[in-house]
C-alpha cells in the first residue's frame, strides 16, 4: 500500500511524470486500436490521456482494479477536474467497462459508474488472497468476457 501510495503521490505531484505516461500512452493507441486495458493508476493515466485527445474516438476503455473512484486521493485530482461531483467522460470511450475486487484495498470505489457515468458497467471479481494483483484480474472469466465483447 505504501509503495501505491507513493506512486499516486509522484504521478499528481510530478508534471513531467504525468505528462510522459499520458504522451506514452497516447502514443501507443493506433487507428487499429479498438480496446484500452489498464490496471490500477494505469487506469487514471489511460482516462486522463483519453480525456485530452478527443480525436481519438470509439474506444472500449477495461480498467481493472482502479482508484480513479477514490475522493480526495484520486478523484479530485483527476483532468479534467470534476464538477458536481462527477467526472467528464472521455469522449474517445464508447464503452467502458470497469473490474473491481471486493477486497482489493487500491480500488477502494468498486462503482465508477456514480462519478463517471451510467454508461459505465461496474462488475465484481473475487481475485482471491491477489486482490489487487494483476494477474488475477487479467485470467477472471468476466474480464475476458469484457474483452471479447470489445474486440467482437
Amino acid at each position: 500500500m505504501i509503495g501505491s501510495a507513493r506512486q499516486v503521490r509522484r504521478y499528481f505531484d510530478d508534471a513531467e511524470i504525468r505528462h510522459a505516461a499520458g504522451d506514452r500512452l497516447a502514443r501507443a493507441i493506433t487507428p487499429d486500436t479498438s480496446l484500452v486495458i489498464a490496471h490500477s493508476l494505469g487506469s487514471v493515466v489511460a482516462y486522463e490521456a483519453l480525456c485530452a485527445r478527443p480525436h481519438l474516438h470509439d474506444l472500449t476503455l477495461l480498467t481493472l482494479g482502479s482508484p480513479l473512484g477514490v475522493r480526495g486521493v484520486v478523484f479530485d485530482r483527476i483532468r479534467p477536474a470534476p464538477r458536481g461531483g462527477r467526472a467528464r467522460w472521455p469522449v474517445p470511450v464508447k464503452r467502458w467497462t470497469n473490474i473491481a475486487d471486493s477486497g482489493d484495498a487500491v480500488a477502494l470505489v468498486k462503482e465508477l459508474a456514480p462519478a463517471f457515468g451510467s454508461r459505465i458497467q461496474d462488475v465484481r471479481v473475487h481475485n482471491g488472497s491477489r486482490a489487487h494483483d494483476v494477474q488475477p484480474y487479467l485470467t477472471a472469466r468476466e474480464t475476458g468476457r469484457a474483452i471479447a465483447e470489445a474486440l467482437a
